[in-house]
């Protein structure tokens, strides 16, 4: 996140270098007198960091936000994928795939392939193609 800070605001960057700079040389040759000049610019530096980091925050919320969204739709296709899958699976899939399930394990991959249903593209192409009387 403090990369994103420095590499957007490169312009505020160098606005902080100077005020801090100014800062440091009014320590070297200041007197009491100048102790109110000194929290000022201290001020100014806390709230050029504070700028600093808010944009960031804002901007890597943004970024979480586009990132559940496209995540919220993805986990959307996936349950109608596995609602048609369900549909489509005979009686025995549906029970091999709980059996399966339920002891932790997968089928061997020999067999899988060989039991595993069609993809819902495939059966849907197939269903589609066949004749139409």
């Amino acid at each position: 996140m403090r990369e994103t800070v420095l590499r957007v605001h490169g312009r505020d960057e160098m606005a902080m270098k100077l005020l801090f700079w100014e800062l440091e040389q009014h320590l070297k040759s200041s007197s009491g007198a100048s102790v109110v000049a000194i929290d000022n610019k201290i001020e100014q530096a806390m709230d050029l960091v504070k700028s600093h980091l808010m944009y960031a925050v804002r901007e890597e919320v943004e970024v979480l936000k586009e990132q559940i969204k496209e995540l919220l739709e993805r986990n959307s296709q996936l349950e109608q994928e596995n609602n048609l899958l369900k549909n489509l699976a005979s009686p025995e899939q549906l029970a091999q795939f709980q059996a399966q399930v339920q002891s932790g394990s997968s089928p061997p991959s020999s067999a899988q392939g060989a039991q595993q249903p069609p993809t819902p593209s495939a059966q849907l192409a197939a269903q589609n193609s066949g004749p139409s009387a």
